[in-house]
């Protein structure tokens, strides 16, 4: 094994190694998940030259500059305003999701119009429209960190893969017998998962369009899915009250998280994947152990249903969204309550941080989406001016651009 180069990964805080293996140029990454501006440099460079074999002494130096320089990053204060930016009338009828590419320098939506639209974040111009599904596009996802394929699910019952630079499509996805309802990429981008009102889901191939798995289980409909950071398994959440964790290359089922008295609305891996977030119908969300699949604690506190979970980059906190009009941070790993968002005269619907994980942002049907600070419930600040519920916000991976989309038929970009 001979390292050729180093990468820096800012959200979440990491190293990673570019190396030749037997002719092949293959990759890790060195987690510093709780790395903090105070933190002890030495200490850190010298735990990571113990356990990886490929940092060698003449390596140390440039290890602790690139540590220095991951600090200077986490260390710069987040006191950004937005300004509105742009409003794109998007569609002739109301938006379903948005989604930024990893550097936010373009975007997509979906819409009950059938189509999905590509645009540029910069000038708000239209690159593409992605024309061919029957029905409402639902589903959508850029293949990130590529960013040159984009994935779209829709009522027709198809998924379909398009190419980001010239709109076409380059597969049709069939197999499904409802609607496809959510659906994402994994990590290497080989792979789409979609899931269905149908309660499957499926595993389908990029290169030849095939399907690779279909996994068979749930009792009702899949709400949400996600892969975790290697793309080794997959979580689905299921309207039958559970949520199931899948092995993805032999395509069996490894646990079923059972417990919730209700339908699932939300499921989360944290970033090292050794935890797993589930939000439900029932007013709770749950925190699991993904290994064993065991639940090792319950958040109560919300008055109506939990609508949406979301952990931060690095997995250490874990935001709640309800339609009780409230949103929640806790401590992921002890389950304290860090902050209370309160200030919202509608359900929450959708919450995320941004990628340092200094704010955070929550979109809501009374017309607004809001900025809080994590720590206090503070609100920083209101983005008011859509007409209708918004119902999706997004940050771009710098945090200093976010989406939000609405019934109104508009998407606007906050600066």
């Amino acid at each position: 094994m001979k390292l050729k180069r180093f990468l820096l990964r800012y959200y979440p805080p990491g190293i990673i190694l570019e190396y030749e293996q037997g002719g092949n140029i293959k990759t890790k990454s060195i987690d510093l998940l709780d790395l903090k501006p105070e933190t002890d440099v030495d200490a850190v460079v010298d735990e990571i030259a113990r356990k990886e074999a490929l940092i060698t002494a003449s390596k140390t130096e440039q290890v602790r500059k690139l540590i220095g320089r991951l600090q200077e990053k986490l260390a710069l204060k987040d006191d950004h305003h937005f300004y509105l930016f742009k409003v794109l009338r998007a569609h002739i009828l109301p938006l379903t999701n948005v989604a930024f590419n990893k550097s936010g320098s373009s975007f997509i939506t979906g819409s009950y119009d059938r189509t999905c639209k590509v645009w540029d974040t910069a000038s708000g111009e239209e690159l593409h429209t992605l024309e061919g599904h029957r029905n409402v596009v639902y589903a959508i996802a850029y293949n990130n960190p590529y960013g040159d394929k984009i994935a779209t699910g829709s009522f027709d019952k198809t998924c379909k893969l398009w190419s980001f630079e010239s709109g076409k499509c380059y597969h049709t996805f069939r197999g499904h017998t409802a609607e496809i309802v959510c659906l994402s990429f994994n990590p290497p981008s080989t792979m789409i998962a979609t899931g269905s009102m149908d309660t499957t889901a499926k595993l389908w191939d990029i290169q030849t369009g095939q399907e690779v798995a279909s996994l068979n289980g749930h009792s009702a409909e899949i709400i949400s899915l996600s892969f975790n950071s290697s793309g080794s398994q997959l979580i689905t959440g299921s309207f039958d009250h559970t949520v199931m964790v899948w092995c993805v290359n032999s395509g069996k089922r490894l646990h079923t998280l059972i417990g919730h008295k209700a339908e699932i609305s939300s499921a989360q891996f944290n970033y090292d994947c050794s935890l797993i977030a589930t939000g439900s119908m029932d007013k709770t969300c749950k925190i699991w152990e993904t290994n064993h699949g065991t639940c090792i604690g319950t958040l109560r506190g919300h008055e109506d249903e939990v609508l949406d979970v979301a952990f931060d980059m690095t997995g250490q906190y874990l935001l709640t969204a309800s339609a009780d009009g409230t949103a929640r941070c806790y401590n992921a790993v002890t389950h304290s309550l860090i902050s209370k968002f309160e200030g919202h005269e509608g359900e929450i619907s959708k919450i995320t941080f941004n990628p340092q994980g200094t704010s955070v942002l929550t979109a809501s049907s009374d017309k607004s989406a809001r900025l809080w600070d994590p720590e206090t419930g503070e609100c920083k600040q209101i983005f008011e001016g859509h007409t209708d519920e918004i119902f999706s916000c997004a940050f771009n991976y710098e945090g200093n651009t976010v989406i939000t989309g609405s019934k109104d038929n508009t998407c606007r970009i906050w600066r």
